[in-house]
């Protein structure tokens, strides 16, 4: 059987008579039980589990789905082909950033026509000078499947760089550092790191995050320096906690190191002169669920708190005072129950806030006399946002403004006289907002809650309860979910689909409280959050019921696996990316990435509380002999976050018990992790492939 569907690979002209033959992959049930304090479980599909991804059995099955999905789609074809040229149509290939300024120089990005990647230069002194390349990716990414530069430091001398590289998809980046006066590679190479790199003011030492090779987790801060033996890297800090994560930065101001870990309850920071990082002072002790962020401008530390405010506010104390952690805080803005600070940038003689209130991100700025002053807007659901802004001797305060209509716009604020300024409109080619429409609508959950909702349409859309839906949610990490436009949503929209998205518990967009009551014993709010915005916008006729797509991804695609159990009847069609969906297995195993990390987010499994609540709502385990949507589920081999055999023996054990006939199609990428395959455009090529089979199932794919 495995070598038959093997041999369907690549199949582009198969008749509809054969596809509706064609039988779906099975693959064996090896009894295994899974152990716990709190009882064992059986798992036949455990055996699919391969950390070193080499298992003949274990590949040929993937290989196998693979096929599968290739044969079932193949019909669709000229359509996957058409939206990926929609899509490219409206993407302008040679685009360019807006350059910033910093430490004399003009640094910006900049796309060459038909180009996956981008090429990163610098100009010195103004921006009509010659350029330099500091990174041509499109070159550097030559050969690899997978390609992706992360983080990078210029030295304070502007002479060398520093960068971490992945070309595997398994974010176990390498630190590599170039010369930029002569151009060559130094030998300096180190393995393993986090996407962080920080310079020391010697231009010789770099700061970097080592990883641990089993769990990956960052756990020591390292000093290199150059020219010596990686095995003589000095360790800095070493976390022993590993609930807790870290990273490195320097303060806006440029005058300190500081290294943050947290977990998702705490944080402790510490911060060195860059002159000489070695000794740190912290900021305030770890404690739980206290979390803060601390910056500096100067002779004050400004910190971003929820001490004593849920919802966070801004602190300011003294150099001379930060040894005397909190007792020496002095509050610079009050705690608030509607305002949610989430982010802030110290200036010269006031701040910026990146702050969320009534589900929509905001700027608001606050001078040194106490005076804040928000930033307007004229849309009813948007999002705004601190862009880069590394010059702090400066009254313009650069941001980012978007909409589900509205193109992402580069804005400059004088934080002074309040004039602004556009610097730059993302070019949308053959776009015109004016053809469509977008709503702020409130969902009524089951326990009475409102749920934001943002919806975008094509004028014309009837709302007569006939219209396809396609309803996105993320609900996790209290990562909220902002609008934008997307060049590959708009041939969607032209085909006359209502897009949505839900921002449901377990993210940010209401505030702290929106968070917690979306994760650990309050995770299933989710859930039904996600169901009741779906009913409710049935009800109100923006859609039919029988033409709803649901979407989402990673913790998101907890999100849809928990849906397809508890309300399989609701949708037509399930789209689960790199989905976590064998939550009490995987949060058993601190040997897996993220799992100690995550103890906060979903439980420990260790305690019976945790343990019997994870598991009443864990998608795998809760499969069951019933009819499901039609299906359409995606990982990447070599995926980190999620690893892939979880949405693997989450499809195996589907595919043995759901009682329909309905589509299930199990799309795996051989050569990449969570992301996908890496590139612009071979991103746009994998979208088009479920847009393609989502169209089908909503009756839109003529």
């Amino acid at each position: 059987m495995t070598i038959r569907y093997m041999m369907l690979a690549g199949v582009a002209l198969v008749s509809t008579a054969a596809v509706a033959q064609l039988q779906p992959p099975r693959v064996a049930k090896k009894p295994f039980q899974v152990t716990s304090p709190n009882g064992a479980r059986e798992d036949d599909y455990y055996w699919l589990r391969d950390d070193t991804r080499k298992n003949p059995e274990m590949l040929a099955y993937l290989a196998a789905e693979n096929a599968y999905a290739d044969a079932k789609l193949a019909s669709l074809k000229p359509l996957e082909a058409k939206l990926y040229e929609d899509t490219v149509a409206h993407v302008k290939q040679d685009d360019s950033s807006v350059p910033y300024a910093k430490n004399g120089y003009y640094y910006g990005s900049r796309f060459q026509t038909g180009a996956d990647y981008p090429i990163l230069e610098r100009r010195k002194g103004s921006r009509t000078a010659p350029a330099e390349t500091l990174f041509d990716q499109p070159a550097m990414a030559k050969g690899h499947s997978f390609f992706a530069l992360s983080d990078w430091a210029v030295s304070p001398d502007n002479r060398r760089v520093a960068w971490a590289e992945d070309t595997v998809g398994r974010r176990q980046y390498v630190l590599k550092v170039k010369d930029l006066t002569t151009g060559a590679l130094l030998a300096d190479t180190v393995s393993n790191i986090e996407p962080n790199v920080v310079w020391a003011d010697d231009n010789k030492t770099i700061l970097y995050v080592e990883k641990d090779p089993v769990t990956l987790r960052g756990y020591r801060v390292k000093a290199h320096v150059l020219g010596t033996p990686i095995a003589a890297d000095q360790v800095l800090y070493e976390e022993k906690d590993d609930t807790y994560q870290m990273g490195i930065s320097r303060t806006s101001d440029d005058r300190f190191v500081c290294i943050g870990v947290e977990s998702t309850v705490s944080d402790e920071q510490r911060c060195a002169p860059a002159a000489s990082p070695t000794r740190f002072t912290i900021a305030a002790p770890r404690a739980r669920e206290f979390r803060y962020g601390a910056d500096h401008i100067g002779n004050r530390w400004i910190i971003r708190t929820n001490r004593a405010a849920k919802n966070y506010k801004l602190v300011t104390v003294a150099d001379a005072d930060l040894a005397k952690g909190t007792a020496a805080w002095r509050d610079l803005t009050p705690a608030s129950d509607t305002v949610f600070i989430e982010g802030f940038k110290p200036f010269d003689g006031f701040v910026a806030i990146d702050q969320r209130e009534g589900g929509n991100r905001m700027i608001r700025v606050l001078n040194d006399a106490g005076k804040s002053t928000p930033v307007t807007a004229d849309e009813p659901a948007y999002r705004m946002a601190l862009d880069v802004n590394e010059k702090t001797a400066t009254p313009w305060v650069r941001y980012t403004y978007g909409s589900l209509v509205t193109p992402t716009t580069t804005y400059e604020v004088n934080a002074q006289t309040g004039e602004r300024r556009v610097l730059k409109v993302a070019p949308v080619p053959g776009y015109d907002p004016a053809k469509y429409v977008t709503e702020r609508v409130w969902a009524p959950a089951r326990d009475g809650t409102r749920v934001p909702v943002s919806l975008v349409y094509a004028k014309g859309v009837k709302r007569d309860g006939t219209a396809p839906l396609f309803q996105y949610a993320y609900g996790s990490y209290g990562i909220s979910s902002d609008p934008a436009v997307d060049p590959g949503r708009i041939g969607l929209l032209d085909r006359g689909v209502v897009y949505a998205i839900a921002h449901i518990r377990g993210g940010q967009e209401m505030g702290r409280g929106w968070y917690d009551d979306g994760h650990l014993l309050n995770k299933k709010n989710s859930f039904t959050d996600f169901i009741d915005v779906t009913r409710y916008l049935v009800a109100q006729k923006y859609a039919a019921k029988t033409r709803v797509a649901a979407m989402g991804g990673s913790a998101g695609g907890l999100l849809m696996g928990g849906v397809a159990n508890m309300a399989p009847a609701d949708y037509k069609l399930i789209i689960a990316q790199v989905p976590f969906v064998d939550v009490v297995t995987t949060m058993l195993d601190a040997s897996i990435p993220l799992t100690t990390f995550e103890y906060d987010e979903w439980g420990n499994p260790a305690q019976k509380a945790s343990y019997d609540y994870m598991l009443s709502y864990s998608p795998y385990d809760n499969v069951a002999a019933k009819v499901y949507p039609a299906l359409y589920v995606g990982t990447g081999l070599w995926d980190s976050q999620v690893q892939y055999y979880e949405p693997t023996k989450w499809v195996a054990k589907l595919r043995e018990m759901k009682t329909d006939t309905n589509p299930l199609l199990f799309r795996v990428n051989m050569e990449a992790g969570h992301g996908g395959k890496s590139g612009r455009f071979e991103r746009y090529r994998q979208n088009a492939e479920w847009q393609a089979f989502m169209l089908q199932q909503l009756g839109l794919a003529q």
